[in-house]
């Protein structure tokens, strides 16, 4: 069947909504960008999770007010609508799978609504499969490993810390047309606050589902104030004071790679001459081929990433010398982003027609101003244990950073994927810069003082007014040396003799890890619950982002192939001399994470050092590369993690 027909012949639906219509989706140049609109959820039970009042007038207050029950609908449907091609400038058809629901912008559509809870919530989330019956979803004859079960789903809520198993998440099951299922995900009362996100793991489509613009985020408030005894949210520090708003940005980065097929009994992708992917006004785009993913295809698609389901877009209402904190999520499949800022030459705008090629000229020439930092106070959703600012900010296909923000004079900045060597990209190519979109910063409180500065007197600020004054001092006075160890969710992993190996490699036909293929049946790694194992990954041919399901990991060394730790907060990775340095694991020593780049240069491994504490849950669930289309070919393996048997090993039985 043609991928045109696969796409004609199924439908996959988030809440109550029809199909869109062929909405004519506007450039965020026009309105701007804005937040993932949050998904209706119904609660039952105690009050429902409300902002944050005045919290040093009581403490009680501002403690989460007890468990509650969530309840919410997820359908998965083919959308109609349309995604800004700058490089024609004008509107592309389009039709891809997307999760939907009743506040979606009707101009945005591909990007899931927001799901925020608390710890202590138990979610109770229906997925209904409607799409039409997809024979390859039974044909259990065919290899596991070869994309199939376009129509078929399930549901993955990466980085949360909960029961893999069963009815929670449980990657290891299909949902198939015409099936209805219920989640229940109970969130620990002493769960991280924190960014996280959600997306399909079916095996054999998930990279064509989350490349199709399915998935959102997923974000874990946090109530909880912090003692002179007791550790609490930064949530609760990063609230509205008299001189700072602490605005609050979502931000989902995706590639949505459509492709425009020609008529007939066999269909083949559009191209314009120079290789780029071509869609005339009567076309309609879709993603339906695993051939659109394979190795330089993105960077030669001449496609762009997206924000919030929008291309090359303007963000608004912010203010010179106002504080935001971003949330950044990384949500697609096959493109490294090297984030940086730039302030804009005032006179300039972007052009209507703006082709990839010309994207690093235009930088060169009106994107001038120095570097904006950005002040890291999270990582995959957990916030880190310093405040560290850095120019430039790698965002790998699955990783989460949560940012501050102070842009420190009113004008236009860029919103840059900077240039990087292969070795530091997904398709193992060099990249150029590219545009990403442009922030519009109207008048404010400007200052003499350093960006860093500012922060820092900002949220010692906030401090005082939210916390009593024995913890306000407290935290003044790490906030004084970049530190929130009042924040942090984990304690340091201490040396451990337990020791885990791994290994990515990929052959002309197959993606392994430790040499081996996926097998559904067979439980690759038997772990037990209560240890810390210290794990050392390395990828034999290219680079890949490792990612374990359930238990985070901290990272301890990132060796370079003659042996030098970059990972250090100083550190400078010049292995690779075909680019620049790589900044990407500079400073993430120490940082607690669930997703980590493994990264090959020249066909030389580093070594990248992890430990993790395996706590509360057992059960099957898996660990893969996070380049989706990597995973659904084979990268992946089981692992259980199973209870100790008395004697030093793992249980297997009641015999």
């Amino acid at each position: 069947m043609s991928p045109y027909h696969l796409l004609r012949s199924s439908v996959l639906t988030l809440s109550l909504i029809t199909l869109i219509p062929w909405a004519a989706a506007k450039s965020v140049r026009d309105d701007g960008v804005e937040n993932p609109p949050l998904l209706e959820i119904q609660r039952s039970g105690l009050e429902a999770v409300k902002p944050l009042a005045k919290l040093k007038k009581s403490v009680a207050m501002a403690q989460p007010t007890g468990p509650q029950e969530a309840y919410l609908t997820w359908r998965v449907t083919y959308t109609e609508s349309s995604l800004w091609n700058p490089a024609t400038g004008r509107d592309d058809r389009v039709r891809l799978r997307s999760y939907q629901g009743t506040l979606v912008n009707p101009d945005a559509p591909f990007v899931a609504p927001t799901i925020r809870v608390a710890p202590g919530d138990t979610i109770r989330a229906t997925l209904s499969n409607q799409l039409p019956g997809d024979p390859s979803c039974y044909d259990h004859e065919q290899p596991v490993n070869k994309p199939h079960c376009f129509n078929g789903t399930n549901m993955h809520t990466h980085g949360l810390w909960i029961n893999p198993a069963g009815n929670s998440d449980n990657v290891l099951i299909s949902i198939n047309p015409g099936v209805d299922f219920q989640y229940e995900y109970n969130i620990p009362l002493d769960h991280p606050a924190g960014t996280f996100w959600y997306h399909p793991h079916r095996h054999g489509s998930t990279a064509l589902q989350v490349g199709s613009g399915m998935a959102g985020a997923l974000i874990i408030d946090g109530k909880r104030v912090p003692t002179t005894t007791s550790k609490g949210d930064i949530d609760t520090l990063l609230q509205p004071t008299p001189k700072q708003s602490f605005k609050e940005r979502v931000l989902l980065f995706q590639q949505i790679q459509y492709a425009c097929y020609t008529k007939g009994d066999n269909p083949v992708v559009k191209k314009n001459a120079d290789g780029t992917y071509r869609c005339d006004p009567d076309d309609v785009g879709v993603v339906e081929s695993y051939a659109n993913f394979s190795g330089k295809a993105w960077g030669q698609s001449g496609r762009y990433t997206s924000i919030n389901g929008e291309i090359q877009p303007g963000f608004y209402d912010a203010k010179a010398g106002q504080i935001e904190r971003w949330r950044m999520i990384h949500g697609g499949v096959r493109d490294s982003i090297n984030l940086q800022f730039r302030r804009m030459k005032s006179d300039v705008d972007i052009p209507k027609k703006f082709t990839v090629e010309q994207h690093d000229d235009f930088i060169k020439q009106n994107c001038t101003g120095e570097l904006v930092p950005q002040s890291i106070v999270a990582a995959d959703g957990l916030t880190t244990a310093t405040i560290r600012a850095t120019d430039s900010l790698v965002f790998q296909p699955g990783y989460r950073w949560d940012t501050l923000m102070l842009f420190p004079d009113a004008g236009k900045y860029c919103v840059i994927d900077a240039a990087a060597a292969a070795s530091a990209n997904v398709d193992q190519t060099p990249s150029s810069r590219k545009l990403l979109g442009v922030v519009h910063v109207a008048d404010g409180k400007e200052s003499d003082d350093s960006i860093q500065k500012q922060l820092q007197v900002a949220l010692i600020e906030a401090a005082k007014e939210h916390y009593a004054p024995e913890v306000a001092k407290q935290v003044a006075d790490e906030l004084r040396n970049n530190r929130l160890t009042t924040f942090v969710p984990h304690e340091d992993l201490p040396p451990t003799p337990n020791k885990q190996t791994l290994f990515f490699n990929m052959t002309s036909t197959d993606f392994l890890i430790d040499d081996e293929i996926y097998e559904p049946g067979v439980i690759n790694r038997t772990l037990i619950l209560g240890n810390i194992d210290e794990w050392t990954l390395t990828s034999k041919s290219g680079s890949h982002p490792y990612h374990i399901h359930v238990n985070p990991f901290q990272v301890i060394a990132v060796l370079d192939p003659n042996g030098k730790d970059v990972s250090g907060p100083d550190a400078v990775d010049d292995f690779d001399t075909s680019g620049a340095p790589d900044p990407q694991y500079r400073g993430m020593k120490g940082t607690f994470k669930d997703t980590v780049w493994v990264k090959n240069a020249a066909g030389k491994s580093y070594q990248v050092i992890v430990r993790t504490h395996y706590q509360r849950y057992i059960g099957d669930f898996v660990l893969h590369c996070h380049i989706l289309d990597h995973e659904d070919q084979g990268m992946m393996q089981n692992v259980r993690i199973a209870l100790p048997d008395g004697r030093g090993g793992a249980a297997t039985g009641h015999h």
